[in-house]
């Protein structure tokens, strides 16, 4: 945070600043790991993808192990390396997103969504395009779509 926070009273900051202040207080005592829940609840759109960004990092350029528990599959689709989904405290899954998303109606008997372009992906599956079924983000999706695009370019 920049300096000019220094100063100012907890209550005069936003939720996203006093979550970076919470985190900051408990990375001064170098934990070796952190669990977080739902840690962008409240935020805009812009204040989340700051905050799992700061998260991000912290895991890749630090190592810190970090647990965030979250229904908000678009984010852990694009943030995290594994998904653990529990279901009446037994687990249903434990792997990468990818594989954990391959199961989306499971997912959604539990009352979880998988990422939105998942059910696009599906979609596009059943109206006969071959792409791939382990998608996870807009990015990856847009990437598959346009490498269908110019392979099919390429063949007129």
């Amino acid at each position: 945070m920049d300096e000019k926070f220094y100063k100012q009273s907890p209550f005069e900051l936003s939720g996203g600043q006093k979550r970076r202040v919470a985190i900051a207080g408990v990375l001064a005592m170098r934990p070796e790991m952190m669990i977080l829940d739902e840690p962008t609840a409240g935020l805009d759109p812009q204040g989340r993808d700051e905050i799992l960004g700061q998260i991000e990092r912290l895991n890749r350029e630090h190592g810190l192990t970090i647990l965030v528990v979250s229904h908000s599959m678009e984010d852990m689709a694009r943030y995290v390396d594994r998904i653990m989904v529990m279901n009446d405290g037994v687990k249903m899954f434990d792997d990468t997103p990818k594989e954990v998303f391959r199961h989306y109606k499971e997912l959604e008997a539990i009352g979880l969504a998988a990422p939105q372009i998942t059910y696009v992906v599906q979609g596009l599956r059943e109206c006969g395009i071959p792409i791939d079924d382990a998608i996870t983000t807009v990015e990856e999706a847009r990437e598959a779509i346009l490498a269908l695009y110019n392979k099919r370019r390429e063949k007129q």
